[in-house]
């Protein structure tokens, strides 16, 4: 669990690294997605929702459970089954979810068709921005330093090597498919928070990682692909910078970053920080509503499908 002391005879697994390393799968995302939206607590219900195999569904809830994102409770009246239910830990990812729903709103051909996300207090319906949680202002990546320490990024990319996961279904309602080009792992999701961080050129990305040029090549090409990152220049000039798209992608970084910090209270630091240059704090990040500005809180938002009548322009 995620409060438990470390022992100081096992390897720590790097902070940042043991985040992505667990939300940074589509299926996970997906459990989490029900868990909030439609309240699903019960394995079978999560089976009927993901089309997940068995044994790969046992899998990801017993690593959220170990994480302290569930806690694993005996059924009433059925002490052989249990509810998987949000700890506090668990429920602070909400805004990892948001943003992530919110990029995919806004940048995938199929965000038309998600859920819409209503502030109940003013009505507003769609994707927040990010904001500082010290000073209250709007955050982007060009108003923030991300300072590394020296040895972040090795550590980052070697500590505790994530198994192969096996396949899941392509159920319908398992739309991650394209954030997972920026944080489906660790090579991808450093080469992305690079690139929000300012990097461009190839050699400066092989330096920093200790990457090997084929493995580099790979994820810079699949990052281009993903419409992420553009190649501009030739020969020695030849940089990858980010898309629009792959700018928006950082409150998704933000809140991964952040939450690793509360997931992690007793783990060494990370050596990683984002530094907002307007008041000169850590990011400490927050969501704001566009509609009123104020600033958002899990319980002061909801989710509502997409109405029919959206459905039928769309169609």
């Amino acid at each position: 669990m995620a409060d438990e002391p470390i022992d100081s005879g096992r390897p720590v697994p790097h902070p940042v690294a043991a985040t992505f390393d667990l939300l940074g799968d589509r299926l996970t995302l997906t459990i989490l997605r029900h868990a909030f939206v439609n309240r699903t607590s019960r394995f079978n219900q999560w089976i009927e929702r993901t089309g997940s195999p068995p044994a790969v569904l046992t899998a990801r809830l017993a690593a959220l459970v170990d994480a302290g994102v569930f806690i694993r409770t005996p059924q009433v009246g059925a002490s052989d089954r249990f509810d998987y239910l949000l700890t506090e830990l668990g429920r602070a990812t909400w805004e990892i979810l948001v943003s992530i729903w919110g990029w995919q709103r806004e940048w995938t051909a199929e965000g038309a068709l998600h859920p819409d996300l209503v502030h109940d207090a003013c009505g507003h319906r769609g994707p927040p921005v990010l904001m500082c949680r010290t000073c209250g202002r709007t955050v982007t990546p060009r108003d923030t330093d991300v300072e590394l320490g020296d040895d972040a990024l090795g550590r980052f990319t070697s500590s505790g090597r994530r198994r192969a996961r096996a396949p899941v279904s392509a159920r319908s309602d398992m739309q991650f498919d394209e954030v997972m080009a920026a944080i489906g792992d660790r090579w991808s999701a450093t080469v992305t928070g690079l690139a929000l961080a300012g990097m461009r050129r190839f050699g400066d990305f092989r330096t920093a990682m200790n990457m090997s040029p084929t493995t580099l090549t790979e994820r810079l090409t699949r990052l281009c692909e993903a419409e992420i990152l553009y190649r501009s220049g030739e020969g020695a000039g030849r940089e990858y910078r980010l898309t629009p798209r792959g700018r928006a992608l950082f409150p998704i970084f933000a809140f991964l970053l952040a939450w690793s910090a509360r997931a992690h209270p007793e783990a060494p630091e990370p050596g990683l920080r984002i530094r907002h240059r307007a008041c000169g704090s850590d990011l400490v990040p927050a969501l704001r509503c566009r509609g009123c500005d104020a600033r958002l809180e899990r319980t002061d938002v909801r989710f509502e499908p997409v109405s029919q009548a959206v459905l039928d322009r769309l169609a």
